[in-house]
């Protein structure tokens, strides 16, 4: 049946709808081409990668135990599943409860610091003289005060992702519009309904830009942390399988901890898009 829209409409009218109609068919086709494009990109290089990396241990006979090749990578990955995945445990326990402890902890003293100036000028040299400290310098240190459980690899790990979260959560805070800021003040806003109402939302996608950064650097940080007498965790397996020159299995350990950290970083990727749904994240 013809519409009453089709039936007034004269010819001119109608080709500019099979125009539009068109257009928004091409940019559908378009948008489809480049969803694939960035799903098959990655795994081409991915694959090319693999290749190059098969084809040069075959030419150049590199003898296992220097650099393995793909295979006995993979076939390493599946007979030693088990052992990698029990020493996968306390290090995801580590990284995880450090970005907590790290995270939090920013997010309340980078509080503290908007709402007064004077801790912050007051504190925040000495936290970035503690940033300037390398990790391998902070891991002895901690566990002697510590002990050799848990708790100084936690630290290490919550002191690694402690800074990026504290100066991203402070200027996420500070940079507030000032004409909002000034709408507040016009409608006697209390100093909490700010925060909760202005400042914090204001700060959500720089936070969030850290808390990536941080998914990542908690593993780095467990991980460094383990290497400091520790028997097990990811750290601990590689600095075996380094001495007993099992290279299959130290390329095996190293890939699983890595792809436990792009896991927790897409993670924290999907809770910004579920979170911070009025902004495009800082840096995108």
């Amino acid at each position: 049946m013809t519409t009453l829209t089709e039936r007034d409409a004269g010819p001119g009218a109608m080709a500019g709808l099979d125009a539009i109609a068109m257009a928004e068919a091409a940019f559908a086709r378009r948008k489809a081409r480049e969803a694939w494009r960035r799903r098959l990109l990655p795994a081409a290089g991915v694959l090319a990668t693999l290749a190059l990396w098969a084809g040069l241990v075959y030419v150049y006979k590199v003898p296992p135990f220097i650099a393995p090749s793909p295979v006995l990578v993979a076939a390493t990955l599946v007979q030693k599943f088990g052992l990698l995945m029990t020493n996968l445990a306390p290090t995801a326990v580590e990284a995880v409860a450090g970005f907590l402890l790290g995270n939090v902890t920013a997010i309340l003293i980078a509080t503290a610091f908007v709402h007064k100036k004077v801790l912050e000028e007051a504190f925040f040299p000495i936290v970035v003289i503690v940033n300037t400290i390398p990790v391998v310098a902070k891991a002895p240190i901690l566990v002697l005060l510590l002990g050799n459980g848990l708790e100084p690899k936690i630290a290490i790990a919550a002191l690694i992702c402690f800074f990026p979260t504290l100066v991203n959560m402070v200027r996420g805070l500070e940079s507030v519009n000032p004409q909002a800021m000034e709408l507040m003040r016009v409608l006697s806003a209390s100093k909490t309904e700010v925060f909760f109402k202005l400042r914090l939302f204001n700060s959500l996608p720089y936070l969030f830009s850290a808390l990536k950064i941080s998914a990542s650097t908690s593993v780095i940080g467990a991980i460094v942390a383990e290497w400091i007498g520790s028997t097990t965790g990811i750290g601990a397996l590689i600095i075996q399988a380094t001495y007993a020159f099992d290279s299959a299995l130290l390329y095996a350990t190293v890939i699983v901890g890595s792809a436990f950290s792009m896991l927790f970083f897409l993670v924290i990727s999907m809770g910004e898009r579920l979170v911070v749904r009025w902004q495009a994240p800082v840096g995108h």
